[in-house]
């Protein structure tokens, strides 16, 4: 006769398991642990970026930092559906992540806008080249862990905000080009690259729409 610790492996049993956790639990506990790391990434980054735009006033910069900031936020959708384990919740969570992408390329557009009509070149290029760096590493960070758990878990939210923080990370390098365009004497580099950034953010919540809605596939 087998003993509780005797039963050959696969077997199922009712009440307390020895080193087994139901799989929603651990689904739940792995997409839950992928949210917060990258919530913490991109938090750290935008913190940064704010000190840097404090002292360089490039609306560049603040286009990219509102979207890392919008793009760490959506880790609270994000974090609730796994907790309720409800696939309900998670597609809404992508819808969310959705939303939030786009209300920061709207944000980003009005200040873009506004230095535009009134320019005023960015100081502290070396830092704000940095921060552009910065927020590179950042979302590229972000991207791989929510797109490796994505991929596992079969979870299209995640994959979604994987592939919208990766491109981020590109767009973050323009803040590099407006810095060195702005050093080589071309102060309106830095209002028309944030246009060009809430151009690229656009284009990301449309893509990041058809992946949530199932109505396309992320790119691989």
């Amino acid at each position: 006769m087998l003993g509780s610790h005797d039963r050959p492996e696969g077997e199922h049993a009712h009440g307390h398991t020895h080193g087994l956790v139901d799989p929603t639990i651990k689904r739940s506990r792995a997409g839950l642990r992928a949210v917060l790391i990258s919530f913490a990434v991109l938090g750290a980054t935008a913190v940064i970026q704010v000190a840097v735009y404090t002292v360089t006033g490039s609306v560049a910069l603040l286009a990219d930092l509102i979207h890392n900031f919008g793009d760490a936020l959506t880790a609270v959708p994000l974090g609730a559906a796994f907790l309720l384990r409800s696939a309900r919740a998670e597609r809404y969570a992508g819808l969310a992540v959705v939303f939030a992408i786009f209300a920061s390329a709207c944000v980003a557009g009005v200040f873009a806008i506004e230095k535009i009509i009134s320019p005023q070149a960015p100081t502290h290029l070396l830092a704000l080249g940095i921060a552009g760096a910065v927020g590179f590493a950042g979302n590229e960070v972000a991207a791989q862990v929510r797109l490796a758990a994505g991929r596992r878990l079969d979870s299209p939210a995640l994959v979604a905000d994987g592939y919208h923080a990766r491109a981020d990370g590109f767009v973050s390098l323009a803040v590099v080009l407006s810095a060195a365009l702005v050093a080589l004497g071309e102060p309106l580099a830095d209002p028309v690259i944030a246009i060009a950034i809430t151009a690229v953010i656009l284009r990301i919540t449309w893509q990041s729409w058809l992946t949530v809605s199932g109505r396309g596939h992320p790119h691989r």
